[in-house]
């Protein structure tokens, strides 16, 4: 149940200006070694890494299904509009020099 405080908090966030802060760096498909150039977010305020289903698709990144679907929640607390999240992809990013090779979970429905 949603108290007043929490109302004003969410409402004082919405009235925050928002500054993105992004970087370019590059994605590397697993499967292929095929790398891709993108603008990320630097800081959302998400917990883990996240790309939608459509960039997944229209970039060809192999998809892995989760044995359990995990539910994305919104900074108020509501469910996200674009469902949970049924799969993820592995990738090596690399900025600066650097690589790092993680799993980014992807969202949005798929098709």
């Amino acid at each position: 149940m949603e108290t007043e405080r929490t109302k004003k908090e969410v409402r004082k966030m919405e009235t925050k200006l928002l500054r993105e802060v992004t970087v370019k760096i590059r994605l590397e498909r697993i499967d292929t070694q095929e790398e891709i150039m993108v603008e990320a977010l630097l800081d959302s305020g998400a917990t883990r890494l996240v790309m939608s289903s459509e960039f997944a698709r229209k970039q060809g990144f192999k998809l892995k299904k989760l044995e359990r679907l995990m539910n994305v929640r919104n900074v108020d607390g509501s469910l996200n509009k674009k469902g949970s999240i049924e799969n993820t992809v592995k990738v090596n990013i690399y900025y600066q020099g650097h690589r790092e090779r993680t799993e980014i979970d992807v969202i949005g429905e798929q098709k």
